[in-house]
């Protein structure tokens, strides 16, 4: 149970001094009351049971509102423990925590205390609201005489305002073993007011079952994850790397997982190898996700109920942008022929559906209802039509399901959205794309972009490649761009225009690395096309 604060706002936009003023007033009564988390005996006293540093695993923030966000940490001070639990003694924890307008502290607005244990994991999610439309603001956390690190998190701003815009990078795809986090590091210098991660935080594999082909350059603790303990251990040691945890502390993450937090290319209840058993899939998928929302900044709504968990949501920033947040894992058919790549007739049948009836109604009420500037697609899988050289299509993307592609695209054209941007993952390579009512005709109108991110690790350094000579860009002339670097892409957003980066690293498989601007494009406003423009 949280403890709010006396600070109070309203509806109205204030000035910074206003903000100021308040925030010093705020300041005064928190000094007055004391230093964060020792006033009460039961917080000193978890601080002495504790052995070494709690915040290993950092802090993290997330779902911004305009008024209220998500505070994040998990309490760990030995995060490889191999039950799961992070060398806690098993006692339930009072952790503090306070936000304020500045990061020294000066100007707390908002305090109060959230209660953990075993059965959380010792995570903390603090919902924090009271707070002002379109700010940035710091926050920490405090068991004891123990500090955490200083997070830095925003809130969206009030519907009506555009403001002076919007820098959002997204990412998907960090193999611990396949390289260096380098790509969050740099995502983390680049002080983005918003981050999403698009799936594939972590992957389930045992030790070097998953080789890269550059070679692993450290290992996974534990086996395959399959029970709760697993999950969390392996959550646990992603968030070791300093590179991740600076890229969580930067800015408010919205999160969506896409098949390896569970399985690879699971679909609903069919786990990936249906001729290997797995009786206890069910109870897998459960714990997963259990996991998952323990080691995410998501609100209480997004708390799982056995296996199945909400995590499909709308954010909206002020009126510049619509976050879609999409899953499309737990709601769909099983993969057509087998999964694969395939030429498969059943692709192409309108009854099949990635995002299960209930989630693609809630979306297409969302298009209709919408007046923001951009509508922005946050999702897992390929988007646009892609055919190999004997016309197979991936079974596992919107290519296998057509139809639902289908009813999504021809939504937002009934709804008349006006800025339809799709941002995916999963295939480890940067690619931008141009969106077609019909892909049989290359000279048929854009109906829409999408941009797709590379991976951070998985797959080792990879390769660069020139466009202009790529197959897949030939058979598929509405792709406009192919890299297979790791990196993330980088976006600044306005009203008039999204301009997208596509940073690339030099390598992942050495402890440092270079960044670079690979390729730089423009989704201009009421242009459903793709620009490219000089890197920057």
């Amino acid at each position: 149970m949280s403890e709010s604060g006396e600070y109070t706002t309203t509806s109205a936009r204030p000035s910074r001094r206003n903000v100021l003023v308040g925030g010093a007033a705020v300041g005064a009564a928190a000094m007055a009351a004391g230093a964060l988390g020792t006033s009460t005996a039961a917080a000193q006293g978890a601080g002495e049971r504790i052995t070494g540093d709690p915040f290993t695993l950092g802090v993290a923030s997330g779902d911004p509102d305009q008024h209220s966000v998500v505070l994040w940490t998990r309490l760990a001070p030995r995060p490889l423990a191999e039950d799961g639990l992070g060398g806690m003694n098993r006692r339930h924890v009072e952790v503090h925590w306070e936000i304020a307008l500045d990061e020294r502290f000066r100007l707390v607005v908002r305090r109060g205390h959230e209660r953990t244990g075993p059965e959380h994991g010792y995570a903390v999610h603090a919902e924090v609201a009271g707070l002002l439309p379109g700010w940035e603001y710091f926050y920490r956390f405090r068991v004891g005489r123990h500090v955490s690190p200083v997070g830095r998190t925003r809130t969206a701003p009030l519907v009506g305002i555009f403001g002076s815009g919007l820098a959002m990078s997204f990412a998907s795809c960090s193999q611990f073993e396949h390289g260096y986090f380098h790509a969050y590091r740099y995502l983390a210098a680049d002080e983005p007011d918003l981050v999403l991660h698009l799936g594939d935080y972590m992957y389930e594999y045992a030790p070097n079952v998953y080789v890269s082909p550059d070679g692993n350059v450290r290992d996974h603790r534990g086996p395959e994850t399959e029970t709760l303990a697993n999950y969390r251990q392996r959550y646990a040691q992603y968030r070791t790397d300093a590179d991740l945890r600076a890229a969580h502390a930067v800015a408010p993450w919205l999160v969506v997982p896409d098949d390896h937090e569970v399985d690879n290319n699971w679909a609903d209840e069919v786990h990936e190898k249906p001729h290997i058993p797995q009786p206890d899939f069910m109870r897998r998928r459960a714990d997963a996700f259990r996991a998952y929302y323990e080691n995410m900044p998501l609100r209480r709504r997004s708390k799982p109920n056995g296996p199945d968990i909400r995590l499909y949501r709308q954010v909206q920033w002020g009126s510049l942008a619509n976050f879609h947040m999409l899953d499309t894992r737990q709601h769909r058919d099983d993969q057509a022929c087998g999964d694969g790549w395939k030429v498969c007739e059943d692709a192409a049948d309108p009854a099949r559906t990635l995002t299960g009836p209930e989630q693609e109604a809630w979306l297409l009420n969302n298009f209709r209802r919408s007046r923001a500037r951009w509508d922005i697609l946050g999702q897992q899988v390929f988007f646009a039509q892609r055919l190999s050289a004997s016309g197979a299509r991936s079974m596992d993307a919107w290519d296998g399901y057509q139809g639902s592609r289908e009813r999504v695209v021809r939504g937002w054209q009934d709804a008349r959205v006006r800025n339809p941007v799709v941002l995916t993952g999963d295939v480890h390579t940067h690619w931008a794309n141009e969106l077609k009512a019909d892909y049989a005709d290359p000279d048929s109108p854009a109906v829409g972009t999408e941009l797709v991110t590379t991976s951070i690790s998985s797959g080792g350094n990879g390769a660069d490649s020139d466009p202009s000579t790529n197959p897949n860009l030939r058979r598929n002339p509405h792709i406009k761009f192919f890299n297979a670097q790791r990196g993330y892409v980088r976006t600044r957003i306005d009203r008039h225009q999204i301009r997208a980066d596509f940073r690339v690293l030099d390598k992942v498989t050495e402890p440092d690395a270079a960044v670079s601007t690979r390729a730089s494009f423009l989704i201009s406003d009421r242009r459903r096309g793709l620009t490219e423009i000089e890197p920057q």
